[in-house]
């Protein structure tokens, strides 16, 4: 059995792999082109998703190998005799199990150590090729300076302009208690400080507050750097685990939405999942028809695969957007084919 899987396990990773590649490269064929990219750095483009292919084409493998292998022993009749020799169907496939678990274990290690740092530097060669900047204005953003006594909040940073639209500034006493309150409509970097637009003090003044009336371009001078403003957002899918869940605890730390980030951050330990979701489901679904065995397995163990998949984007957009936990999005649709698979092994031919 083993032999048999792996022999086609090796072929669909290599032609699944090929093919995740080779659309990569026809994706993007005409910006290489029109930027006259060296055919050695497209190479080596390619080179680095290699890896990131691999860890795509994993489940899928495994899907397609088990599916056509247990389904090749039910059309020849192979396991009648197994079966009449009183094996079960999970009795057989346990070694499969372990291996997926073991697959699964693997893929992780694969992704944390090897996949995100190879994938990042393909986003980063393939974006200097394209010429396509990163784009550096953001919105929302918190800034927390001078070791807490003061805290930075603008509606919307032009980086381009270096200009801050609707901005407050939050002065803290050494207690960290409310001290004062500034607000701009805007504010321009000039030098070495934020050159401020029409804006307004308030202060507070024993139990209430009061507006100060001040020149408060000289008074409230604002050194922070446009740097601390700039769109430093992560995408968690291109670092390793503990990058991730330091960015997440910056977000959390600054009052930012961390939904998405969380989502895929919990992800990372689920997807590999996958692995062993796919083998169950290719047990207990291989083997429901005595006629056209292969086809109608393949079909049905494929069909099971769309709906975890569609199941999985749709619980992670509802994550995104904080209609569910971000655990929830991430976890729900591997649980629930785990135990999905489990009952329909117990209809599974025996």
């Amino acid at each position: 059995m083993l032999r048999r899987f792996f022999a086609i396990f090796l072929a669909s990773m290599f032609f699944f792999t090929l093919i995740l590649i080779l659309t990569d490269l026809l994706m993007n064929i005409w910006g290489y082109i029109s930027n006259e990219a060296e055919m050695a750095l497209v190479a080596r483009i390619l080179l680095y998703y290699i890896p990131k292919s691999l860890w795509y084409s994993l489940p899928i493998s495994v899907l397609f190998a088990t599916a056509y292998m247990l389904s090749d022993f039910y059309a020849n009749n192979e396991l009648l005799a197994l079966f009449a020799s009183g094996i079960s169907i999970f009795r057989f496939t346990f070694p499969l199990l372990v291996i997926s678990v073991f697959m699964s274990v693997a893929m992780f290690f694969l992704d944390d150590q090897l996949v995100t740092k190879t994938y990042a530097e393909k986003m980063r060669l393939q974006a200097d090729v394209l010429h396509t900047e990163k784009d550096f204005n953001n919105k929302d953003v918190v800034v927390i300076s001078e070791g807490g006594k003061m805290v930075y909040k603008a509606e919307f940073f032009d980086s381009k302009n270096n200009r801050l639209y609707s901005l407050f500034v939050l002065y803290r006493g050494n207690t960290r208690a409310f001290d004062g309150l500034l607000y701009a409509e805007s504010a321009t970097w000039s030098y070495d400080h934020w050159k401020l637009g029409k804006s307004s003090f308030y202060k507070k003044v024993g139990d209430g507050y009061a507006a100060v009336d001040a020149d408060y371009d000289h008074l409230f001078r604002l050194t922070e750097s446009p740097e601390s403003f700039k769109n430093r957002s992560i995408n968690v899918e291109e670092v390793c685990v503990a990058e991730a869940r330091d960015y997440i605890r910056r977000l959390e730390k600054s009052g930012l939405p961390s939904s998405d980030a969380k989502a895929m951050y919990y992800k990372k330990f689920s997807f590999p999942m996958v692995v062993v979701v796919v083998v169950l489901l290719a047990v207990a679904l291989s083997g429901k028809t005595r006629k056209n065995v292969l086809l109608v397995s393949l079909g049905l163990c494929i069909s099971a695969v769309v709906l975890f998949y569609v199941m999985q984007m749709m619980t992670m957009l509802m994550a995104r957007f904080g209609t569910v936990p971000p655990s929830f999005g991430g976890w729900f649709p591997v649980i629930f084919f785990i135990f999905l698979s489990i009952g329909l092994l117990r209809y599974t031919r025996t």
